[in-house]
């Protein structure tokens, strides 16, 4: 295990650092002399030029190769090319170092080449003080995520809190909208927000968990306005107030929603024996067909025979009465029908008894109120 840390740890360093060598010579020159980089060797400093007040007692300063002569102003300079003077000196000039006419050539020194060596590091990386490539970690450094960073080796990574997404420079968030992905993210309505979504509901209707719709029930919450001598009756997104006593003339009430026309009122004769009255509700645009409502007989007598129909409340032929058995019938939706519409249709049963050469009919009255919305 211990070998193959090693291994891994030399690759690594292998991988992450390049040393490039550059190599640095130095050109020293001797005293007296200076490097000319135009040139590239040394030549003589004229230190009667730069150095100020060089001879002192009225000496005067003669520039000399590698250095300066201080002679008396009065002193004869004889120049020496190596071949004996033409004609003797007129006077006895005082003894002087003999000027050569040609420099020596430029004395040198070179010193030992110096190599050193710089680490170059990859992106993400720098080098430490033992010149070791160093991961970098940009969200110390930096922090160049606009919400969640994470450093990698020789990177880093930005995330986003919930609700956002990177944007194409993979450093800032945007907002995602939600409400866009599809229509059924809310049953109702659905409001974007930043980094996050909601759901509301209509009046009439209060959320259930996360996104479903509910139906207040009014009448239960105490939140109708009906009056004393009115019933509550709630429906799909609302509530309405209908009389507690439907019944009108010449039916009296014997039941809380149920009236009856007396037999000893002739008038009764040509008018349903009795009516009832039943209420519901229904969501709009509801799948059809469907089964609503079921209408059946309370008492069954020998020898006789129920025939169901729509009386009336039914122009638009959205409802279809299907007959089961001879004391049933089911109501049926056979058209979608929106709302917010109140239909009050009226079912009659009629009553034909064959040994007693009896008929009578009762009528059911329903009210269908169907809601504003299809749930």
């Amino acid at each position: 295990m211990l070998r193959t840390c090693l291994f891994l740890s030399v690759v690594l360093y292998c991988v992450l650092s390049q040393e490039i060598e550059e190599t640095i010579t130095f050109t020293q020159c001797t005293d007296g002399y200076e490097f000319d980089p135009a040139r590239q060797q040394c030549r003589d400093i004229d230190e009667c030029v730069i150095v100020t007040d060089a001879c002192k007692g009225g000496m005067k300063c003669v520039n000399h190769y590698g250095g300066y002569l201080c002679l008396p102003k009065t002193a004869q300079i004889t120049i020496n090319n190596g071949d004996e003077p033409s004609q003797p000196a007129q006077s006895a000039p005082v003894a002087l170092p003999v000027v050569p006419t040609r420099p020596p050539p430029p004395p040198t020194r070179r010193l030992p080449q110096v190599v050193f060596r710089r680490t170059h590091c990859n992106t993400g990386f720098a080098p430490d003080e033992q010149n070791y490539c160093r991961d970098i970690n940009e969200c110390e450094v930096s922090n160049p995520c606009q919400h969640q960073c994470y450093n990698l080796l020789g990177s880093f990574m930005c995330q986003c809190d919930q609700g956002y997404e990177l944007n194409r420079d993979r450093v800032t968030c945007q907002d995602i909208d939600e409400c866009s992905f599809s229509n059924y993210m809310c049953q109702y309505q659905c409001v974007n927000e930043p980094g996050r979504y909601s759901c509301v509901c209509p009046d009439g209707y209060q959320l259930q968990g996360t996104r479903i719709c509910q139906d207040i029930n009014e009448c239960e919450t105490g939140t109708d306005n009906c009056r004393e001598d009115e019933m509550c009756w709630n429906y799909y997104g609302g509530f309405r107030c209908y009389p507690r006593n439907p019944c009108h003339e010449p039916y009296i009430r014997t039941s809380e929603n149920r009236c009856v026309c007396p037999s000893g009122n002739p008038v009764c004769r040509a008018l349903p024996h009795s009516i009832v009255y039943k209420y519901m509700s229904i969501p709009s645009d509801r799948s059809i067909p469907a089964d609503v409502f079921q209408i059946q007989a309370t008492n069954i007598y020998a020898n006789t025979i129920n025939t169901f129909r729509i009386k009336s409340g039914n122009e638009g032929g959205e409802f279809f009465l299907r007959q089961s058995s001879n004391v049933s019938a089911m109501l049926v939706l056979t058209k979608p029908v929106s709302g917010p519409r109140e239909y009050i249709v009226d079912l009659e049963m009629i009553t034909v008894n064959t040994v007693l050469n009896y008929r009578s009919s009762s009528l059911l009255r329903l009210t269908i109120i169907v809601g504003p919305y299809p749930f």
